[in-house]
């Protein structure tokens, strides 16, 4: 079997960001602006953890994931002409969950 197919993928879930939250707002007074800021923040820290990839599920809205992309050994440049290499790296990616999937297809 590949080798890539067999590694898991750490996925965090809605607990995992409510612990980050929670060592957040421990002791603050809460506000809408502080509890919406500490979310992000605390989406975009685990995104950055991610070691090379990372699953962030948030049941009834969707997937974060952290991807590895391969090297492009001869990608061309659109101004020039000229073949250039471009390493590999990562990207995120959005998987909408089934409810919003849903409402994104109504016309």
């Amino acid at each position: 079997m590949d080798k890539k197919k067999s590694e898991r993928v750490r996925t965090l879930t809605r607990t995992d960001i409510e612990s980050k939250l929670e060592d957040k707002l421990t002791g603050k007074k809460l506000t809408h602006k502080l509890i919406v800021d500490s979310f992000i923040e605390s989406l975009r820290e685990l995104v950055m953890e991610a070691d090379p990839v990372i699953r962030i599920e948030i049941r009834d809205f969707g997937v974060f994931e952290v991807k590895k992309t391969k090297a492009k050994p001869r990608a061309r440049n659109i101004n020039t002409g000229e073949f250039i290499y471009v390493p590999e790296s990562r990207k995120i990616h959005f998987k909408p969950g089934k409810i919003v999937k849903e409402f994104l297809r109504k016309k």
